[in-house]
């Protein structure tokens, strides 16, 4: 016999020993995912003694988490901004950073909401969801190539209640965006890495989240400055583009709006205070 405890300290030196980071707080997760108990409840059942049955349901998400898959794959959901979001290989997974991009477009736009916004690369539909949610007037056009990509989307579209306002469409970044549409906002989490900081990167991310959603060629400038190229033929008088980057890219980023003649550059910083977000005027 074995109790709740017993496995979770097992799990997480089981873990540890395949390299997952925070392996207790993951081994708590699992378990209390394959209980279905939320931590709080899982910890006030640590001497509960587990079957068989409970503990075959276990076995197979603590080897995925050991294989190095991502928690949030394993899961199925993540938390973003207040929804809970399916998640998937089929798209990349929602991130704290992406997340506090969204409270810095609600402060921007705190006293003027954007009635239309344009959100490119849209993967689960985090953004747009998020975005919609926020702001009750706005209709939001998201956008991803990959259909599969897409059809998560959807799938968190209808789920979270906004199948109303947020229209999905197939499209190579402006491809297929109608010309005769403009927005105040266009935003973006565009892939912007390197093939060598993906091959650096931690195996949750390098072995199992989408390449394609990941690296951009130039330096992993490739896609920002193809957004920017064509952003102000779909940008509204006094509209901005939103863009989350690289660390190292701000400079350069700059240097190649100021080529297209936008007017306005903010650079914002990360919670782990590095350059990641810029704010572009038209």
């Amino acid at each position: 016999m074995i109790t709740v405890l017993e496995v979770i300290k097992k799990t997480a030196e089981f873990l540890a020993s395949k390299g997952v980071e925070s392996s207790r707080l993951n081994a708590e997760v699992l378990v209390g995912h394959a209980l279905g108990l939320t931590r709080m409840k899982l910890y006030l059942q640590f001497e509960r003694v587990l079957t068989e049955q409970e503990l075959e349901i276990i076995r197979p998400l603590v080897r995925r988490c050991s294989q190095r898959e991502p928690l949030q794959y394993i899961l199925g959901y993540v938390e973003f901004s207040g929804l809970k979001l399916t998640v998937d290989k089929r798209a990349l997974i929602p991130r704290p950073e992406t997340e506090y991009l969204i409270e810095l477009v609600k402060e921007t736009f705190a006293s003027n909401p954007p009635a239309k916004i344009l959100d490119m690369g849209t993967g689960t539909g985090a953004i747009a969801i998020a975005l919609a949610k926020h702001f009750a007037d706005s209709f939001v056009t998201a956008l991803d190539l990959n259909q599969d990509t897409l059809s998560l989307a959807l799938e968190n579209i209808k789920a979270t209640g906004f199948i109303d306002r947020v229209n999905l469409i197939k499209s190579a970044w402006f491809t297929d965006v109608s010309r005769d549409t403009r927005f105040e906002l266009i935003i973006s989490n565009p892939p912007y890495l390197t093939d060598f900081e993906v091959e650096k990167a931690a195996l949750e991310v390098n072995r199992y989240e989408p390449r394609n959603a990941l690296i951009a060629a130039d330096a992993g400038l490739s896609d920002i400055k193809t957004i920017l190229s064509q952003a102000k033929d779909y940008l509204m008088p006094g509209g901005i583009v939103v863009l989350e980057t690289g660390e190292t890219q701000h400079e350069q980023i700059h240097a190649f709006a100021a080529s297209l003649n936008y007017k306005g550059f903010k650079s914002l910083k990360d919670l782990a205070s590095k350059d990641r977000y810029v704010f572009i005027s038209i």
